[in-house]
């Protein structure tokens, strides 16, 4: 009869096997070794590296199935003295690509929602990373940039430099400019530095991808850098804007509060937007409140995801060639 062993089982078998043993011992080591994993309650948690109270991390599993807002992880015992084993899930490779099913998946959300809410400075560089390695996950684009906001002036030199950085793809930039528009507007301390990190990147605006451009102007907007709207104007008369992001000049005009807001027709995605409600349409910004940043915000969302379901249709077709 054949017998399903656990995992452990293969693990020694073939050692076993290479030293030649007499099936006698052979069949009572194994059995012993079956007995032990057999008897242990704990067999079916998960095995773990990470240590209490961090591995509680580890058995969450979706957040959006706890609480529509961030848990408080203090409430479970976790504190900056556990910031290093928090910087090791959150950057747990092996973690990302676990069983989709599983609890262990979204653990290093977790980690790095406990990073941010302990304002970790130890976390800015190794975080950094992961905008690049995991740059297809949603979460990573929406997520890091805000615990980027918790942690705060500090990360400010770190996010300049990668924002800077031409070998980096255009999502995790993008990515980056969010997180330093979310420090501004989280830190009034902070806010002049990062808005001159924006304008230092959209004065390259001639080198820039048009949609960062589009993206550095929708956030110096969400900042209301009013002082940098001559440099936007610049930018979009050289036509280096995708519009898609924040609309045309007359519409960051509007926004940034420099001339009032006018009814008019829009030249693009004029089927699109006859059934929005005016406050939706892209060119009906109206400055200031936080639900229509966060309007704002989701546009650019969604004009980042479709910008990744078009790279992802670009790599298909080249593999069928």
């Amino acid at each position: 009869m054949c017998i399903d062993h656990p995992p452990i089982t293969q693990m020694v078998v073939s050692p076993l096997k290479s030293h030649s043993l007499n099936p006698l011992v052979f069949r009572v080591i194994l059995s012993g070794l079956w007995s032990i994993y057999y008897f242990n309650e704990d067999r079916d948690k998960p095995m773990t590296k990470y240590r209490e109270p961090v591995d509680v991390l580890l058995t969450l599993g979706d957040p959006r199935e706890l609480s529509d807002q961030w848990l408080d992880y203090s409430e479970y015992g976790i504190g900056a003295e556990h910031i290093p084993d928090l910087i090791q899930l959150a950057t747990d490779s092996e973690l990302y690509w676990a069983d989709s099913e599983s609890l262990e998946v979204w653990s290093s959300l977790h980690a790095w929602r406990a990073l941010g809410q302990l304002r970790a400075e130890e976390a800015i560089e190794p975080l950094l990373n992961l905008f690049h390695e995991l740059e297809e996950d949603d979460w990573v684009g929406e997520e890091l940039p805000r615990v980027y906001g918790m942690i705060g002036a500090e990360a400010i030199p770190a996010l300049t430099v990668y924002l800077a950085d031409t070998s980096r793809n255009i999502s995790p930039r993008i990515s980056v400019a969010y997180a330093l528009a979310e420090i501004g507007m989280s830190h009034a301390e902070a806010r002049e530095a990062c808005i001159t990190a924006l304008t230092r990147q959209l004065e390259a605006f001639w080198k820039n991808d048009r949609e960062l451009n589009g993206f550095l102007i929708s956030y110096l907007v969400d900042l209301q850098a009013v002082e940098t709207a001559p440099l936007m104007q610049r930018v979009y008369a050289a036509g280096r804007v995708d519009e898609i992001v924040m609309g045309d000049w007359e519409d960051v005009q509007v926004a940034l509060g420099l001339k009032p807001y006018v009814e008019r027709d829009a030249d693009f995605f004029r089927d699109d937007i006859e059934d929005m409600d005016p406050e939706d349409r892209p060119f009906a910004f109206k400055p200031q409140s936080a639900a229509k940043r966060k309007k704002a915000k989701t546009k650019r969302n969604m004009a980042r995801k479709s910008r990744k379901q078009n790279r992802k249709k670009k790599k298909r077709k080249k593999k069928k060639r």
